[in-house]
């Protein structure tokens, strides 16, 4: 029994168990399988995050930012050259005369430095009566100096106002072209025609101003307190009350540009119809305008005529003027805005300002139709303003007795079209600000003011320079932080090249009207602000921004993962579960191996 026993378990083998182990060695075929096609998945992913990806031009955030600390820390001034020259006075310090009128300038302008004001510098030259200076000069090596005994004093005769403005601007003839423009006040002492003790004080239509009088030595404070007011009120605000313009209620559009659309409005054809020859008033009359107003907006002018236009306000019968009525309480209901179809310009784009200028003619049933003004006056323009949307005037025909039969077709006059026009000038004036009166008055007295056939004077259009320079840089770092904001709080936000550019000409731009400024290049500073304004609100109105841009992560998922998820999940975990298998049939295998070693 025993040798049978050893015959049949010659060696004692290892016990196996199926559950737990595995004689072969698992394969990696299904394993090599799955971890393709998870691994094919993920070799995607890089092309479909490309695929998606949101191109973003680089925007220069620092020198955005830059800028408007730059403005609000340092705002920004134009160098102002003041010249103060007193004709014969037979001793006076210049000194003490220079100290005195910068005390009276800082206490006018209360030393203010805001944006857009005048860093001044002043010259004060005596000439005696034998044309003998002593003066004393700005610490400036720029200061151009006077020329002693130019001036005479029998030059500043009645009557002689444009010719003394003209000459007063050969003296001083290339004193403003560099470093800042050259003011100058004269101070005559002089016997008046009359011999009277009439001080007259006028304002030229240049940079220059003049004091004339007899006795003036005696009366030294209050001469040496109306330069002061000159050189403030004048040359450095302008002739306003404010001593700023404010930005936002100039009448010119964020790209820079202003549409002047002239209409002339038929009230009722049926009692008579005029038209006008405005192309000869606009090569005559506005093109000086728009040419000096040329560095603060590009100006446009176009002209129509209408019919059929009644006004929306009603009109009183006065048998004292012997006249129809309306008065200023009218006013807000006069422009008829249904049947006044007056935008009507084509090449004005969004956001181009357009200023209407009406010529409303009455018919046959409200003639002749006059403005009453609050103190019971008529209007001597017949006409009044609406701010930022323009002026209305009404024209009253000669003859108001209408022809019910057969209408009669007239056309205005070259004479009183001319006096229209100029009531329109004085309108736009009154819309950038300006007084349209000859005479300024103070506290000190009266000043006159010499008006100039551009409609605006060179020192007026200084101050729109200075004042507009300002408001587009302000502007255009307004524009350009909040587009910063924008993209920096959107990521996936597209910006095409297009819109970086337009950041960077922008703010070179920006960097240009500020170089200018400094140096005292008044239009250039103005015409390279306008541009900075313009690429900004270009920049920031782009359609590419305007439409939908905003392609965040949540809507990335959302569009993509019923696609992709499902199938992605399943690979993902068909890969998982074959790994597991794995290891645990190489975990069977590996104990087998270990029983039967230990057998």
């Amino acid at each position: 029994m025993e040798e049978t026993s050893d015959r049949l378990n010659p060696g004692i083998t290892p016990e196996f168990d199926p559950k737990t182990m595995r004689s072969t060695k698992p394969g990696l075929k299904r394993l090599f399988i799955t971890s393709s096609v998870l691994f094919s998945f993920l070799l995607g992913v890089p092309f479909l995050w490309k695929s998606v990806e949101i191109y973003r031009s680089p925007l220069p955030f620092h020198d955005i930012d830059s800028l408007s600390d730059q403005l609000e820390s340092t705002p920004l001034r134009f160098p102002c050259n003041f010249h103060a020259v007193f004709v014969g006075f037979r001793s006076t310090d210049p000194d003490n005369l220079r100290s005195q009128i910068q005390d009276g300038i800082n206490q006018l302008t209360h030393q203010s430095s805001q944006c857009g004001s005048c860093d001044f510098s002043l010259s004060v030259t005596v000439q005696n009566r034998e044309d003998q200076c002593s003066d004393t000069l700005a610490h400036s090596s720029t200061t151009c100096s006077y020329c002693c005994g130019v001036i005479k004093r029998n030059g500043f005769g009645v009557g002689l106002d444009d010719t003394v403005d003209e000459s007063l601007n050969d003296v001083f003839s290339g004193c403003s072209e560099n470093s800042g423009k050259m003011y100058s006040v004269v101070v005559v002492n002089k016997e008046n025609a009359n011999g009277g003790d009439e001080v007259k004080a006028v304002v030229g239509k240049r940079r220059h101003a003049w004091i004339v009088g007899n006795g003036l030595e005696e009366r030294y404070g209050d001469i040496v307190a109306r330069v002061s007011e000159i050189f403030v009120q004048a040359f450095m605000n302008g002739g306003r009350e404010e001593d700023s313009i404010q930005g936002e209620f100039m009448p010119v559009g964020s790209d820079g540009k202003i549409v002047l659309s002239f209409s002339l409005l038929n009230s009722n054809p049926r009692d008579w119809v005029y038209d006008w020859d405005f192309q000869r008033i606009d090569e005559a009359l506005l093109a000086p305008v728009t040419k000096a107003l040329a560095p603060i907006a590009n100006i446009s002018v176009e002209s129509q005529v209408l019919y059929h236009t009644p006004k929306s306000s009603f009109s009183s019968w006065d048998k004292k003027l012997q006249s129809y009525i309306f008065r200023t309480s009218d006013l807000p209901f006069f422009v008829n805005s249904n049947e006044w179809h007056l935008d009507t310009s084509a090449g004005a784009s969004g956001r181009s300002k357009i200023l209407q200028f009406v010529v409303y003619i009455p018919s046959g049933k409200e003639c002749p139709l006059l403005l009453q003004l609050p103190n019971g006056e008529i209007s001597k323009t017949n006409g009044f303003i609406s701010p930022m949307w323009g002026g209305v005037i009404v024209w009253n025909p000669g003859n108001c007795d209408k022809d019910s039969e057969s209408p009669s077709r007239n056309t205005i006059s070259l004479q009183d079209l001319e006096q229209i026009v100029e009531i329109f000038l004085g309108q736009f004036r009154q819309l950038f600000g300006f007084k349209s009166e000859d005479n300024y008055t103070s506290g000190l007295g009266t000043y006159k003011i010499l008006p100039s056939e551009r409609g605006f004077t060179e020192w007026e259009l200084d101050v729109l320079s200075r004042k507009h320079t300002c408001f587009n840089l302000h502007s255009c770092s307004t524009t350009l932080g909040s587009l910063s904001r924008l993209v920096r709080s959107l990521p996936r936000m597209i910006i095409k090249d297009e819109i970086g550019e337009q950041v960077k000409y922008s703010l070179k731009a920006a960097k240009l009207a500020q170089s200018n400024a400094s140096l005292g290049g008044y239009s250039s500073s103005a015409s390279s602000s306008r541009e900075a304004r313009s690429l900004a609100e270009n920049a920031f109105f782009h359609p590419s921004i305007m439409s939908v841009s905003y392609f965040s992560y949540e809507h990335c998922f959302a569009v993509y993962s019923p696609f992709f998820l499902p199938v992605i999940g399943h690979v993902v975990l068909a890969a998982v579960r074959e790994w597991k298998r794995y290891k645990q049939e190489k975990a069977k295998y590996l104990t087998w191996l270990t029983r039967k070693k230990t057998t």
